[in-house]
């Protein structure tokens, strides 16, 4: 890989995903909740920087921008709802960033307008808050049907592809997906490792494609398992996928 990427921890549990290329001096930072991390890294490792991505409007995903555009002058890639975007991007866009390209992504369900940027070249993609380790995103603006679907469209990606979410909700993800599928020995392996790596303060991310599709419930709806603790759950036989999927989301809300 020619992008090394850093997460830079931000507010109680968020990622701002630094990705820089040793070869091409690209430097860009995705969802820049506030600046302060970001100016403490570029300084520490001497950097300048070269633009930014965005995948939704919250402010723990934009609010650092405006201070971070006063000291640089680069590009914003958002979409329209981004008031700071000097390029607004579309579903299914290349774009290029110093030759590397990232295809957009339309994932809605967090929000009605959440874009991923994926780099087919790299094996990476930077999704926000829609897919999680072992885990989804809430559901402020989209419905269930729509959530599902961005995880559908996400699980068609290569199984080696790794995954850069915006927060660091692991732990408590596995503990849910265990509960709903304790037989499932990948995942109790994993919730375990996970465990071991929050008690010494370590990052749990990247996850990969292939991973997830093995342990996350939110990818596995139509698994006979999720579907009977969904059941149980809203007291409701011979789910489909789509309401199993609308139960566990609704379940994990107030987990």
């Amino acid at each position: 890989m020619s992008f090394k990427i850093h997460g830079i921890p931000s507010f109680q549990d968020n990622y701002i995903w630094l990705f820089h290329s040793e070869e091409t001096g690209l430097t860009f930072i995705v969802d820049p909740g506030e600046s302060k991390p970001v100016f403490d890294f570029l300084n520490k490792f001497q950097l300048s920087l070269d633009g930014i991505l965005v995948t939704h409007h919250h402010p723990d995903h934009i609010g650092g921008i405006d201070a971070i555009l006063e000291r640089f002058s680069i590009p914003v890639f958002g979409t329209a709802r981004i008031k700071q975007a000097t390029n607004v991007i579309a579903d299914k866009e290349i774009i290029s960033l110093s030759g590397h390209a990232f295809e957009v992504m339309s994932i809605p369900g967090h929000t009605y307008d959440h874009v991923a940027y994926y780099s087919a070249e790299e094996s990476i993609l930077f999704c926000g808050d829609t897919l999680f380790s072992s885990g989804c995103g809430r559901l402020f603006e989209g419905t269930p049907e729509q959530m599902y679907t961005s995880l559908c469209i996400l699980s068609t990606l290569p199984s080696s592809t790794k995954i850069y979410c915006g927060h660091e909700y692991t732990e408590a993800n596995t503990n849910f997906a265990v509960m709903l599928d304790p037989d499932n020995e990948t995942l109790k392996k994993y919730a375990k490792e996970v465990r071991i790596l929050r008690a010494n303060n370590k990052i749990t991310l990247p996850s990969t494609i292939g991973l997830e599709k093995q342990i996350n419930p939110f990818l596995r709806p139509n698994k006979k398992s999720i579907q009977e603790a969904a059941s149980s759950y809203i007291k409701k036989t011979n789910l489909t996928t789509s309401e199993t999927f609308a139960a566990i989301r609704k379940w994990k809300d107030s987990y």
